[in-house]
């Protein structure tokens, strides 16, 4: 088990060859993959359903770390639970009852994991803090790869480290937007855990083995 974990976002994958860009990072060293669900209501995009997740389920043997950026996600758990996920995570913004939600996917067998966008304030996460496996921090508006990375976010990954170690939590800590060679070492240094990449690795000049590596060598 690392330390760190590295999570690439099929988010930038080629999906004509879907397969292959799994296979590539498997190989190169990558964690778990990290697959972003959007429902075009909560995020401006429409992205993967249960159906993706069951095709990367056969594709590789990694946990896939399903991120739901969707309303009402309680609707939905059983189906990518069913579907292969080994955790799902959930915005504080679309649960009026987290801690519930969390309850609700660990009974399913995955791991459980509350998100934080942007502009919510950092206090939103507290009554999460107790009940999840993961906490993640959106360092880019949810919706679409390839934004720029907001500065800000360093200094609430150190807040909610801070709460976390308080807690003697041993959750995970992951930070998702615009993580790259230049951004992750700050994250890293305010306290997160675990990357998701999806730029960085699946667009990198060298190719997602190269991009998976590059990050892997500043952990």
């Amino acid at each position: 088990m690392n330390n760190y974990i590295l999570s690439p976002s099929i988010l930038s994958a080629d999906f004509a060859r879907l397969g292959e860009e799994i296979a590539t990072v498997e190989e190169a060293g990558a964690d778990w993959i990290h697959v972003d669900v959007m429902d075009g209501h909560f995020v401006p995009n429409i992205t993967m359903g249960p159906f993706i997740v069951a095709t990367c389920r056969r594709i590789t043997k990694l946990p896939l770390d399903v991120h739901l950026m969707i309303e009402q996600p309680e609707r939905y758990l059983e189906a990518f639970a069913k579907a292969g996920a080994s955790g799902l995570t959930v915005h504080v913004e679309t649960c009026p009852d987290i801690v519930g939600t969390l309850k609700q996917i660990k009974s399913l067998g995955c791991r459980a994991g509350a998100v934080l966008n942007p502009e919510t304030p950092v206090g939103s996460i507290q009554p999460a803090l107790m009940a999840a496996d993961l906490i993640l921090v959106m360092s880019v508006h949810p919706g679409y790869s390839g934004q720029r990375f907001i500065p800000e976010s360093i200094a609430r990954v150190s807040e909610i480290r801070k709460k976390l170690d308080a807690l003697r939590s041993s959750a995970w800590l992951e930070v998702d937007g615009g993580i790259d060679a230049e951004t992750l070492p700050k994250m890293k240094e305010a306290g997160a855990t675990a990357y998701v990449a999806a730029t960085a690795v699946f667009k990198h000049p060298g190719g997602p083995a190269k991009g998976l590596r590059t990050l892997r060598a500043l952990l």
